[in-house]
Formats: structure tokens, sequence, C-alpha cells
């Protein structure tokens, strides 16, 4: 029989329970409740947008400090690489300090560190209110929404491996010489050069390549062995399967990792009564920025910490299905306000 590989935590997983939405719409639902009771009710995402604890105590539940949030992330990040495939993208706001205390909770849990983008609010943001004679530091004006992603991991003989070192395990085991590839690809060098190096720049094989590969092994490997680049022993994958083992991104030319953005002002800035309801609100651009990069129609969005559940909102406009959760009744009200203003319909 052949031996057999099975890839780790990829197949979205079914619902496992049931919680209702408190809100619904075309795109958005809304849970009035804590985010580690809806988890297991939802399918996997392809994005999560967490803009939760900063530990500041901008909100009832913050720690105080940013030396408790490990604690405060820890159950949440757990399930989210739990409920997760390779295909998901997760966007981490917070202030440096806070993102570089839960940094390392999140690699522990198998989340791979992308890139750090920076919101620039704009000097506007000091509003002229900061003693930096008392303070002794520079004013600050920025956040950071910081992308991670979530590798695929593929068993070989019990032994967990990244994605490629299992490419160059199966062809390998098909006992071909890595030479071959370039042969395979229908390429000068670049297969072994991009896609079976064991070098630290390594490239994703494209659906094609992949396919390309999968056709020479299976034809000109050991016969015994067979089938090769499979995670069942049963069929080798599809092009089209091996492109979901990695997350979503496509970027509009232009766009750096600094964003350059005001805080929220105007018609944009919900209040109540005049007063600013959440001091933390994201500018729709940028959450419409995020998203559009890692998700397309249709796609699933998690909004764990919803606030004003911005990313609903957004998803509204991208045509996103969103699952928003927020556990504080007055923030939960006001977002539900918020999207019924577009006319949409309340459960």
């Amino acid at each position: 029989m052949a031996e057999t590989n099975t890839i780790l935590e990829f197949a979205p997983q079914a619902v496992r329970k049931t919680v209702e939405p408190a809100y619904h719409d075309e795109y958005a639902s809304l849970f009035a409740a804590d985010a580690l009771d809806v988890y297991d009710s939802l399918p996997s995402p392809i994005a999560i947008v967490s803009d939760g604890a900063y530990g500041i105590s901008g909100f009832p539940g913050d720690p105080p400090t940013v030396s408790g949030l490990r604690a405060w992330y820890e159950p949440h990040v757990k399930a989210w690489s739990r409920l997760s495939t390779p295909q998901t993208a997760l966007w981490f706001w917070n202030t440096e300090v806070g993102w570089a205390t839960v940094h390392p909770l999140l690699v522990e849990n198998g989340w791979e560190y992308v890139e750090c983008n920076i919101w620039n609010k704009g000097i506007a943001h000091v509003a002229g209110n900061s003693n930096t004679k008392t303070l002794r530091r520079f004013p600050v004006v920025s956040e950071v929404c910081v992308h991670y992603v979530k590798p695929a991991r593929f068993l070989v003989n019990g032994r967990s491996v990244a994605m490629k070192e299992w490419l160059r395990w199966e062809w390998r085991r098909a006992g071909l010489p890595l030479s071959a590839t370039n042969e395979a690809c229908d390429v000068k060098n670049a297969a072994t050069r991009k896609y079976f190096t064991q070098d630290h720049v390594w490239y994703f094989p494209p659906a094609e390549a992949f396919e390309k590969l999968v056709a020479y092994a299976n034809r000109n490997g050991r016969a015994a062995g067979r089938p090769y680049f499979s995670t069942d022993g049963q069929r080798p994958l599809t092009g089209e399967e091996w492109s979901r083992y990695r997350s979503k991104f496509k970027l509009r030319p232009g766009v750096t990792n600094v964003w350059d953005e005001p805080a929220n002002r105007g018609l944009e800035r919900i209040k109540a009564n005049g007063e600013v309801i959440h001091y933390n609100q994201k500018p729709m651009a940028l959450v419409t920025r995020i998203l559009d990069a890692s998700t397309d129609e249709g796609d699933v969005v998690w909004e764990p910490f919803g606030g004003l559940c911005t990313a609903a909102a957004a998803c509204n406009e991208l045509k996103r299905r969103c699952y928003s959760i927020e556990i504080l009744p007055e923030y939960f009200e006001m977002a539900v306000s918020r999207l019924r203003g577009s006319n949409l319909r309340l459960r």
C-alpha cells in the first residue's frame, strides 16, 4: 500500500453547535454574546478581523496593562487555530506593544507572521494636547494591523512538516532526481530554484505548475509508491485543491504597509446624543482594504470583538458573509442600528 501523508487541520469543519444570531441580513450575522460561546457555531473563516483588548482599560474587561493581554487572548487564539484552515488570514489590530505581547502566543498556536501594517492617523490626532516634557516621548499617532496566516502542515511518518518539506519528500519518495522538476514544469531551472529549494526564500507552486509536477511524478515515479502528492493515499491532489492550501492575497497598486488615514470624524463617526460611543472605531476604508486584499465575494469573515461591527458594514459593501460578535449590550445595539440604517432587516 502507498505511504499516506495527511494534511493537518485543513478540511473546513462542519458547524458543531448552534447559537443563533440576534440580527442578520443578507451578508451580516451579529451575535450578542461572548465570542468563546459562538465560535463553534460558525463556518471556518477565510479572514479574521481581531480588534479586541489593547491593555489600556479601553472597555469593560480590557486589562489595565499589556501584561494581561496574553491571558485575555489565549482562549480566543486557541479557538481560531482550531477552527481555521490554511486559507485563513488573521488581521490583528492593536498598539505596537500590545501586538508585541501577543505575538509569541500567536506563533505558538500555528500562526505565521506576514507583515506589520502601520495605521498613521496623522498629526491632527495629537490635537495639541501632548505635553512631551511630561510624557518624555514622541506623540503617538499610530496603531498596527498585523497580518498573519496559518500555513498548511502535513504528516510524514508521524512527523509534522511544512509545505516546502512535503513537496521535496513526495518527489524523493517517487525516486526522481530534483532536476527532473524542471522538465516536469517545462522550465530551465525555475522549479529547482523556486519550488524545491531548501533556502528560506521559497515560492508556492501555482496550480498549473503543481498539476504538472503531480502528473510527472505519478507517471514516472516508482509504481509501488503511487499516488504521489496525495493526502489520503487514494488519489493525488488537484491544482484547485492545492490552491486552497494557502490564504488569499491580492493588492491594489500604490498601497504600502503604511496607511495614512485620519481617525474617524464627521459622518462616519458614530455618536449617540452627540457623544462618541466607541473611542477606537476603525475607519471603513482600512477595514475594507484588508478584506478586499484577503477575501472574495461570498467568503466567510469573523469579527469576534465586533464593537460597532465595522467589518460587518464593510462586508455588506463587499458581499462577504460576516459573523460579528459583541458582548457589551450598548455596543451591540449601536452596531445593529448602524446596519439597519442601510435598510437591513432584523430577524
